[in-house]
């Protein structure tokens, strides 16, 4: 069992900041990559930013110069920091894992409940 809990979530006025963080757990052999997805009312699951065991990483173009992503692979630690947030950004944030649980395993995606972010204009 994998287990991936985010935390950080909340109410912001526009303008404002939030840190998100999410940890691993339970039976992970290696993770591969790390990020964050985020889900806003009516719309479609879209990737916000992801960080592999190598440290590339990779931002959706909406939110470059503004979230920054930084995590170890190794410790099964990823966060975000959210900087000059826009009501737009308001959406549930999912924190993402692409890890296997044993050396044969095929390696898979895991997702945490997600963590509300609210943006007020």
């Amino acid at each position: 069992q994998v287990q991936l809990v985010e935390s950080g979530g909340g109410l912001v006025q526009a303008g404002g900041s939030l840190r998100l963080s999410c940890a691993a757990s339970g039976s992970i052999f290696s993770i591969h990559r790390m990020g964050w997805y985020r889900q806003a009312p009516g719309k479609q699951r879209e990737l916000v930013a992801t960080i592999t065991s190598s440290g590339s990483i990779t931002y959706a173009d909406s939110v470059k110069g503004r979230l920054t992503i930084s995590g170890d692979t190794a410790k099964a630690m990823v966060f975000l920091e959210m900087n000059s947030l826009k009501p737009e950004d308001t959406a549930v944030y999912y924190c993402n894992a692409n890890l296997r649980t044993t050396i044969l395993s095929y390696a898979i995606d895991y997702w945490g409940k997600g963590t509300l972010v609210t943006v007020s204009s």
